[in-house]
Order: structure tokens, then C-alpha cells, then sequence
């Protein structure tokens, strides 16, 4: 249980957390231990902490608020919290990646460049490798996003289940970590090239099975060479190189001269870093940028969030009541009935309930009821225009009969209430209001109307004054059968 301190807490002394996975992660630990405390306990605490930070001018928001437990509870010190623990266990993860992408990196330059004196090193084969390993990061990425997890059932052999606020980040968090792996594959396969240029002799060449000419493939190298064409003219292979370089497992070129073989060199490193180094870097920061705006909209829509907004929002009522009746039900009980409805009236309508905007039918009965049109109260109508509707319905000394139209899935508000009080008020003596709900959602008339919807509008009608608002039922007027 968290210890409530005398003392006015400082709001300046905490540690913030800005990491949105361990804030997220440290919130939700928060709120199930919180699950265990009283709720009136975690009322006070949550109001204090926000009267704290109106008066010393602090944020109120999940990080500044876990800080501020974490002044009153000393096992934080010792042990790691959630978010810690979580951080550390996926960091374990990105290593793991990091150091098999490495060795992996290392193995497969040095079989690409695998060179015994006899065969040359086919340039066709590199860069359908390069195609391979861009479309790999792609494919990585768009699983991410999609939601997908395909090594899911691997993972399971592995680590546990992850709580239920993680479990919609492992897809980012895996993608981060494959990222990772193969950013750290892709830049030691480079230093591995460049180690191999330096120490060894190697000779490239180009050669395929298919029937393409130089000019063809000397237009291929050109169209993956453009982004550095303008950087590093010389990594760009030229015709004559592409046609002096050609060479078959059957035959050989005897006219080449050997060190044009080691030409294809810059091509092969440009080409490694832009279409495989570059593009895992860029996916690798996306990755993390895609957990961290994850985290935070998980937070977002935490469902523990609200409810420590409302406390801290909510002031402490202390009434001195040893009985806590939060958890008790209302008293739904009620002793009117539904009542017929008069044979003529004037019609009201509250709120927009049954106008053509709120798009309502009514029932062919009421016509006959109310041959006049409807006036219009309450709702988007000013005080003003209710009062004149008042005026307008009582210029007779005759009593008034109205009947007020409303929406029965809306439930009865004050403003009805002074309505009907003035209209009592200044129509003369003998004059009633019959309010008569209408359906909700079906849009069908007011005997569909089920009973848990008409239940508060008799309650209502029960605090009005006696004999001056009663609820109208049209089925007992006009004989049709409610549903």
C-alpha cells in the first residue's frame, strides 16, 4: 500500500519516465497493483496528487504521476519495475539479433567473395543477392505494420506470454529487433568487402545462363547506380568494362587485360551500401519510431487512464457515512401508469423529437389528436422562443391540453422541468401536458417504446406537480398492440 506523506511532496525532485514503452509498461504495473487498493484510498491519493500539481504549476499527466508514487514506495529502488524489466528483456533480444547479424554478415561476404584463382566472382550473383536482402527489410517492415507475426509460435518456445498491454507492440518490437540484426548483417558484410579488397586479389566478372547483351546489362548497373552516379562517377561500370568482363564457364578471354577484373569493386561497395546498408538504417529507424508512437497511443487509450483522470478531476466528498452506497443499486421504482391520450391537444415538440430533422415517423393516430402543427421547444430553441410557444398556447382562457412529444432513449433534463413549471405557471387552471416518449433507434412509432425507457419519464412525471404531467400511451388510445 502506498504511504500517504504529512509533508507537501515536491513536484521537482522526481525522475521522469519519457521512454513511451517503459512508461507504458510501469503505468499498467501501476494501475493492476492499484486494483488491489480501496477505492475511496486511490480517490484521495489521485485528487491530492492533482491538487499538488495545480499548485506548484506541474504537468498532471501517467509520467509525472507514476514519479510522484514512486517518492513513497522504496522497493522501487531495489528492484526493477516493469517497464525496466521489459526494456532489458527486449534489449536482450536486440543483441542477440545484433551479434547473429554480425557473424551471419561476416560469413556471407566472404562466401559472395569466395575466390579460388580459377572462377571469378559473378557480379549477377551479388546483386540478386542485394535484391533479396532489400526485399527482405521490406517484407520485415510491412509484417510490422500489418500486425502480423508469423514467428510467434518460435517466440512462445521461448519467452512468456507477454502481458496484455505488450502483446499489441510485438510486432513493432520483433521488427525493431529484425532490423536490427540485419542492419548490423548488412554494414560487417560491407567492412568484410572492403577488408577482402585490401587483402586479396579479386577479380569480378559477370555471367548469366540468359541471352543478354553488354548494352543491356550495362543499362542495369547504370539504373542501380544513379543515386551515386553523381557522387562517385567512378563506381559507375561502363560499357567497356561491362563487355571486357563477360565471361563463360565454358570458355575463357584470354584479351582481358587482369587488372580490369578488380574494376567492378566500387560498384559492388556502392551498391552494398545504398541498396541494403541505407535502407535497413532508414527501416530500423522507422521501427523504433513506430514502438515509440505505439507505446504512446496504447497509454492513450489505456482504460486505467480515464478512471485516474476522473479521480484526480473529482473532489473528495466526506460525508461522514459509515454506509458506502456506490455499489448500490437506484431505486427504478415507480407508481404511475401509462395514461390514455386526450382526444384532442396541441402538440409540442421537445427537443426536435419527432420533426422531419430527427427524422421520426409518427403514427397516423396523432393526426387526429393534434391536427395542428407542431411548435417547437427546448433543445436548439431559446428561453424566449419557449416562452412565446407558452404565450402563443394559452391565448385562450381556455385550459390547455398539450401533448409534448420526446425522445425516450433521452432522459428527462431540468430544462423540461422549468419548462413545464412556466407553462403551469401561466396556462390557466385544469390544463395538463401528456408527454409521449418516443422510440429510440428503430425510428418505428412510440409503441415501440420498451418499458426500461419509459420507466425514468414516469419517475418524472411522479416529482411534477399532481395532475399536470402524466406519460401518454398511444396504444391504449388507439388500440394498437405495443411490441
Amino acid at each position: 500500500m502506498v504511504k500517504q506523506s504529512a509533508a507537501k511532496p515536491s513536484m521537482t525532485k522526481t525522475s521522469i519516465t519519457k521512454q513511451p514503452l517503459r512508461l507504458l509498461m510501469d503505468f499498467d504495473a501501476q494501475i493492476q497493483r492499484d486494483g488491489q487498493q480501496a477505492s475511496d484510498f486511490m480517490h484521495r491519493r489521485d485528487r491530492r496528487f492533482a491538487l499538488n500539481c495545480e499548485e506548484h504549476n506541474s504537468p498532471s499527466d501517467p509520467a509525472h504521476w507514476l514519479a510522484w508514487l514512486g517518492r513513497f514506495d522504496n522497493s522501487r529502488e531495489q528492484f526493477a519495475s516493469a517497464g525496466q524489466s521489459t526494456e532489458q528483456r527486449w534489449q536482450r533480444i536486440n543483441n542477440g539479433f545484433i551479434a547473429l547479424g554480425a557473424v551471419l554478415g561476416i560469413i556471407t561476404m566472404a562466401g559472395l567473395l569466395f575466390y579460388d584463382g580459377g572462377q571469378r566472382i559473378n557480379v549477377t550473383v551479388i546483386i540478386g543477392f542485394v535484391a533479396l536482402q532489400l526485399l527482405l527489410a521490406l517484407l520485415t517492415s510491412l509484417q510490422s505494420v500489418m500486425g502480423w507475426q508469423p514467428w510467434r509460435p518460435l517466440l512462445n518456445r521461448f519467452m512468456p506470454a507477454p502481458r496484455p498491454a505488450l502483446q499489441p507492440l510485438q510486432p513493432a518490437l520483433m521488427a525493431r529487433a529484425a532490423q536490427g540484426g540485419g542492419l548490423s548483417f548488412a554494414v560487417t558484410a560491407l567492412l568484410t568487402l572492403l577488408a577482402m579488397v585490401v587483402i586479396q586479389d579479386l577479380a569480378f566478372g559477370w555471367s548469366t545462363t540468359l541471352n543478354t547483351a553488354a548494352s543491356g546489362y550495362h543499362q542495369l548497373t547504370s539504373a542501380l547506380a544513379t543515386p551515386w552516379a553523381w557522387l562517385w562517377p567512378a563506381a559507375v561500370p561502363d560499357l567497356a568494362l561491362v563487355e571486357a568482363t563477360r565471361f563463360f564457364r565454358a570458355g575463357t578471354n584470354t584479351l582481358l587485360t587482369p587488372a580490369r577484373w578488380g574494376q567492378w569493386w566500387p560498384f559492388i561497395s556502392m551498391l552494398w551500401l545504398v541498396w541494403v546498408v541505407l535502407p535497413r538504417l532508414l527501416l530500423r529507424l522507422l521501427a523504433s519510431a513506430l514502438v515509440h508512437w505505439r507505446a504512446r497511443k496504447l497509454l492513450l487509450r489505456h482504460p486505467g487512464l480515464n478512471a485516474l483522470r476522473e479521480r484526480m478531476a473529482t473532489p473528495v466528498l466526506d460525508t461522514g457515512a459509515g454506509h458506502n452506497d456506490a455499489n448500490d443499486l437506484p431505486d427504478t421504482r415507480h407508481n404511475t401508469l401509462l395514461q390514455p391520450l386526450p382526444e384532442k391537444a396541441l402538440l409540442l415538440s421537445w427537443a426536435g423529437a419527432g420533426t422531419v430533422t430527427d427524422k421520426q415517423t409518427l403514427p397516423a393516430a396523432l393526426a387526429a389528436i393534434c391536427p395542428g402543427p407542431a411548435l417547437n421547444v427546448g433543445g436548439l430553441a431559446s428561453l424566449s422562443q419557449d416562452q412565446q410557444a407558452i404565450a402563443q398556447l394559452s391565448v385562450n382562457s381556455d385550459a390547455v391540453t398539450a401533448l409534448m412529444l420526446v425522445s425516450s432513449w433521452e432522459p428527462p433534463t431540468g430544462e423540461l422541468l422549468d419548462f413545464l413549471t412556466s407553462a403551469r405557471q401561466s396556462w390557466p387552471a385544469g390544463s395538463r401536458v401528456y408527454l409521449l416518449p418516443l422510440a429510440a433507434e428503430t425510428r418505428e412509432p412510440p409503441t415501440t417504446a420498451t418499458d426500461r425507457q419509459l420507466q425514468p419519464w414516469l419517475r418524472f412525471a411522479e416529482r411534477c406537480p399532481p395532475g399536470f404531467v402524466t406519460v401518454g400511451d398511444i396504444a391504449i388510445s388507439t388500440g394498437l398492440s405495443p411490441s
